[in-house]
């Protein structure tokens, strides 16, 4: 049987899609409203972005070295030459051996890196008397040759770029990553000279005691260097590199070498394969 609308009745449901569109148009006011305050909510109890502290994650700074970045590894033993020969040396290379390995024409080689007296095939050996170092800096400065395989790469980057000025040392400098180093801040006139600021923390020692601590917060430059922040970065990281191939001259080839080595292992292991199965078909 059909129902028919008569007169001003209206069939079950013909104004629900009105109400349900007023609902609709409600809910997303209101949903307006709420995203808007909260965002203003947040706006309000938002403090400002306070900017990254320089230094302050110096420990995660990394070298990034690649020996076979020949221009890098060129410009790391000018500035190995220029700023750590006078009182470090490389004794276990030979002027002639750093040519050859980073194809250094010979006239360029004499004229641009030797110290004067020194011959291209002798050891690379600091000028400074071991005797007078010692006693000038309270200890005979260290050879470098293995210094990059002793100690890493990583931690000769973060030492270069990690002094700042302390009074209270002989040098009147100190360093973050080696404390109470003799070394005096030979790269400043480069890098600028920088004061570190230190924050007190307090901790709870197992007594129950309480510990106060100097803890390094961030560094502040009191005198720019010649360099910019980029400019000295990629200096440091050209000597560490330099430093790092020294530390083992064929570690390029070597590693070059391992490729070739490794594929004729797999290829090898597949060639033994199939011999011992053909060896071992008729027991199968």
């Amino acid at each position: 049987m059909r129902t028919e609308a008569r007169g001003g009745e209206r069939p079950c449901g013909a104004g629900r899609p009105a109400r349900l569109g007023g609902s609709m148009i409600a809910a997303a006011l209101v949903a307006v409203v709420l995203v808007h305050g909260t965002a203003r909510a947040a706006e309000e109890g938002a403090t400002p972005h306070e900017p990254s502290k320089f230094g302050a994650d110096w420990q995660s700074w990394h070298a990034n070295t690649n020996v076979t970045d020949m221009p890098s590894v060129q410009r790391g033993a000018r500035n190995f030459v220029s700023y750590c020969l006078g009182c470090h040396g490389l004794k276990y290379q030979r002027w002639s051996r750093l040519g050859t390995d980073l194809t250094i024409p010979a006239d360029l080689l004499q004229k641009d890196l030797l110290p004067p007296g020194d011959k291209v095939t002798d050891y690379i050996h600091t000028s400074m008397p071991s005797k007078d170092a010692e006693l000038w800096f309270g200890k005979t400065p260290p050879d470098l040759t293995l210094m990059a395989r002793a100690r890493g790469p990583n931690y000769l980057y973060q030492y270069l770029k990690t002094f700042y000025v302390d009074p209270s040392r002989q040098t009147g400098v100190d360093n973050l990553r080696f404390p109470s180093t003799a070394m005096p801040d030979v790269l400043s006139e480069l890098s600028g000279m920088k004061r570190a600021v230190f924050r007190d923390v307090t901790t709870k020692g197992e007594g129950g005691q309480f510990i106060h601590q100097q803890v390094f917060d961030h560094f502040e430059t009191l005198a720019p260097g010649r360099l910019s922040d980029s400019e000295y970065d990629g200096f440091v990281r050209d000597t560490v590199n330099f430093l790092d191939y020294v530390s083992e001259p064929a570690q390029a080839a070597r590693r070059a070498l391992g490729v070739w080595v490794v594929l004729f292992l797999l290829v090898f292991t597949w060639l033994a394969w199939l011999v011992k199965r053909e060896y071992w078909k008729d027991v199968h």
